[in-house]
């Protein structure tokens, strides 16, 4: 398994289509009235954290990624972004910092003894390879899909073409609907 290949173009190509999610939803704030901060503090429940934290969580998963497999310095951002300007910075330092990771470096942390604390005070013994399938990839999506879930459920139109935008690279010409 190549760590550097399954990671860091998936992590990048989905914290840039946050970063249009994001975009878009200040465009609907802008032009539906709402207060920006109305949809930076938004959650799903009240249980559940707001759409900032949501973002900021992403950008901590990209730094646990370095951190457990190759011993990066955290880049994690401390709290959470106020803005649309602060929340995309976030993601688009974090995105600088994966492509910035040699390859090298990922792809030998394949079988590296990873060891995952948890504020709760769980505690897991994985590989490096299990860090990244079982709780990396399931890390970054769930805080993705809750950021999405959080612009959508305010009224932000977003679609699938928003969720998976670098998908169009791929299109077969003559093949887009209305194109």
């Amino acid at each position: 398994m190549d760590l550097h290949a399954l990671t860091v173009p998936t992590y990048v190509n989905m914290m840039k289509g946050l970063i249009g999610q994001l975009s878009k939803g200040e465009a609907f704030a802008a032009e539906t009235g709402l207060a920006p901060a109305d949809l930076i503090g938004a959650r799903l429940a009240p249980d559940m954290f707001p759409l900032s934290t949501q973002v900021r969580f992403v950008c901590v998963q990209a730094s646990d990624l370095l951190r457990h497999l190759t011993g990066a310095d955290s880049f994690a951002p401390a709290e959470d972004a106020t803005d649309f300007d602060g929340l995309r910075a976030q993601l688009t330092d974090a995105i600088a910092r994966l492509e910035a990771a040699p390859a090298s470096a990922l792809d030998a942390a394949k079988d590296k003894a990873v060891e995952l604390k948890l504020p709760n005070g769980m505690a897991f013994d994985m590989t490096g390879e299990q860090f990244v399938r079982d709780w990396g990839f399931a890390q970054v999506y769930f805080h993705l899909t809750t950021a999405y879930a959080i612009l959508r459920h305010k009224g932000v139109p977003l679609g699938k073409a928003d969720w998976v935008p670098h998908m169009f690279a791929y299109i077969r010409p003559g093949t887009l609907p209305g194109g």
